[in-house]
């Protein structure tokens, strides 16, 4: 049945003003919580290395201009090169050697990186490859990339086009590469059982906190260690009212968090966590562990816990188990032999 016009235009008011009602209802997305749901990928990128007469040097241009190719893209977040110089002459680790599933990581917990890229430069009848292997630290899952050229083409087009192949395998691949979140009661819940009726040693923490360039709001890594030792049934002595002689070990170390970069809204940073657990009575260390976290939040001081958080928790991990190997062996006398 034709409405009369002025009912028609009555009832088209009013389905519009239905419309303006719904969609004010909804709240539109802003920048930052798109900024929020974008995951950044820790990436640390190896020196390649050379296969070939003809390819002398070329090992290195590749690396800066596959680096320099990467770190614009706004998933990623690349490791500083001197830092991971800095690693490998430290550590006296092999290049060619570290990059395997194996060693990858090792190489993750002390660079913060989730993935590793690294590769060769091969020259073979006059055609030049770069092949790049794409390495989760966590998963130990390995994906390659290549291209092809002739010797003696513009390194730059090559480079930048193994760059783009290395970006979309991580982002396709990104579920196999990293490892999906552990939350805390997951974790706690782990080592519940890993650790069983072990007796629990009485515990003293202080760590040392800063955050470059800012005040520390709280003791992150501190107050996260506290908490797993407290819900995995360790007595914590508090570090402030409390006295270290109330305990049998004592878990020291120092923490800190510095900006790193800027993608978008979010901010990045990168913290660095050292611990170590100490026989009260007679000084002897008995575990001693490190961890480099990366933390991405709107604010740089949330991002610098949040790295603190993550490193600690990681640590914490691998640490306290030890403690109750240790104290379920028997209680130490000063010289640091055991009790029968």
């Amino acid at each position: 049945m034709l409405l009369p016009p002025f009912a028609r235009i009555k009832r088209m008011i009013g389905i519009v003003c239905m419309l303006a009602v719904a969609a004010a209802m909804t709240p539109a997305p802003t920048n930052a919580q798109d900024d929020a749901k974008n995951e950044v990928y820790p990436l640390a990128v190896f020196p390649f290395q050379e296969r070939g007469r003809d390819v002398s040097e070329l090992g290195n241009q590749v690396t800066d201009l596959l680096f320099a190719s990467l770190v614009v893209n706004p998933d990623l977040y690349l490791v500083e090169r001197e830092d991971l110089a800095k690693l490998i002459d430290e550590q006296q680790l092999n290049v060619s050697g570290m990059v395997n599933p194996a060693s990858a990581t090792k190489v993750g917990q002390l660079t913060g990186a989730k993935i590793l890229v690294a590769g060769s430069v091969l020259e073979v009848n006059d055609k030049l490859y770069l092949v790049a292997k794409v390495i989760g630290t966590e998963t130990s899952r390995v994906f390659g990339a290549s291209v092809k050229g002739n010797v003696g083409d513009d390194l730059d087009i090559l480079a930048e086009q193994l760059g783009e192949q290395v970006g979309k395998t991580i982002i396709e691949r990104a579920s196999e590469l990293v490892a999906e979140v552990v939350s805390r009661e997951d974790r706690i819940a782990k080592l519940k059982k890993q650790m069983g009726d072990g007796q629990r040693p009485t515990v003293y923490i202080s760590v040392d906190e800063r955050h470059v360039g800012q005040a520390t709001i709280d003791p992150a890594a501190e107050t996260e260690v506290s908490l797993f030792c407290r819900e995995l049934g360790f007595k914590v002595i508090d570090s402030q009212s409390g006295s270290k002689a109330d305990a049998d070990v004592l878990i020291v170390g120092e923490g800190f968090s510095e900006f790193a970069t800027r993608h978008g809204n979010l901010q990045s940073v990168k913290a660095r966590l050292e611990l170590k657990a100490v026989h009260r009575e007679t000084g002897e260390v008995i575990a001693i562990d490190r961890d480099v976290a990366i933390g991405v939040d709107l604010t740089e001081q949330i991002a610098g816990k949040t790295a603190l958080q993550e490193a600690a928790a990681d640590i914490a991990t691998r640490l306290l188990p030890q403690l109750v190997e240790t104290k379920s062996k028997g209680k130490r006398n000063k010289n640091g032999k055991k009790k029968n």
